[in-house]
């Protein structure tokens, strides 16, 4: 048995199986849409035509795609700005909760594990204008109906609290674990020496999670360049391409429209923009948060 284990190829063994899964289903793929590209398709003839560099260039000219860039743009600002800030301020309230903690656990937690579908269909009742509960909230301080899906001022505002209502859980359960991992020698030798609560929480809380708000961060930003399916499923995009991001143009030009190898350029610069945006954080922020070992 021991003799075995020596052995190099038992290894490769065992690596195979995820190594070819991870070439069927990553590699393979990436270098396909690379190919296609580069060529005139629309999805059915046989041979596609080769066009170069023309879809790139097409792309980069391409006014409703920069729009769209832009869009995804208000997805990592709000997500970085707004709701990675909230996420570290509840984990630090709940952290402090001494009874019921489980529950405030599930209850934060229960919006991640729902279907986009199903939280766009619920919050699009909740705004919708006649009957919806925002509004109606709003009608008892006398302000007038907002069109929150259908007025290119409050559309995207509408998604991303919509989005971030839907995440804000998840990642509030991994700052949480950072949390509660921390001894709490560290905590009551503080409160010893006449720290408060806030005093605490900013010199030895905060300080010890930064690993992990980094890690939010960064999955934040990969999770905003691919976002689609609550845009599709609340505004497909509208009023006018006003909520349009990368992916659900991708999907307009791929699918419906039957240009594929213009859809395929999009999603390689989708790719490539996420690429170059995770590792500009990594370069200039993530490295500079040290690894904490208590």
């Amino acid at each position: 048995m021991n003799k075995s284990l020596k052995n190099p190829w038992v290894y490769s063994m065992f690596i195979l199986p995820a190594l070819i899964l991870f070439m069927l289903f990553f590699i393979y793929p990436i270098l396909n849409s690379i190919y296609y590209s580069f060529t005139s398709w629309n999805g059915v003839s046989e041979n596609p035509k080769f066009i170069g560099f023309e879809n790139y260039i097409k792309a980069f000219g391409d006014e409703r795609f920069w729009e769209s860039a832009l869009n995804n743009g208000w997805f990592i600002l709000f997500s970085c700005g707004i709701q990675v800030p909230l996420i570290v301020l509840f984990s630090l309230l709940i952290a402090n909760v001494k009874r019921l903690k489980g529950l405030y656990k599930t209850a934060v937690f229960l919006p991640s594990i729902m279907s986009t579908a199903v939280i766009g269909i619920l919050w699009g009742f909740i705004y919708e204008p006649n009957i919806g509960l925002l509004n109606q909230i709003l009608g008892l301080l006398g302000i007038e109906p907002i069109y929150w899906l259908s007025d290119e001022k409050y559309a995207m505002f509408s998604i991303l609290l919509t989005n971030a209502w839907q995440w804000t859980g998840f990642y509030i359960i991994m700052v949480l674990a950072a949390i509660l991992a921390i001894p709490r020698d560290l905590d009551e030798a503080a409160e010893i020496d006449g720290a408060n609560r806030l005093q605490r929480a900013l010199s030895i809380t905060l300080p010890l999670i930064k690993p992990i708000i980094s890690v939010v961060i960064m999955l934040s930003i990969a999770g905003a360049m691919k976002a689609a399916d609550i845009v599709i499923v609340m505004t497909k995009g509208g009023p006018a391409g006003s909520t349009d991001v990368l992916a659900t143009y991708m999907i307009k030009y791929a699918i419906t429209n039957f240009k594929y190898g213009y859809g395929n350029t999009i999603a390689v610069l989708i790719f490539v923009f996420t690429l170059i945006l995770t590792a500009l954080y990594q370069v200039m922020i993530a490295r500079r948060s040290e690894r904490i070992e208590y």
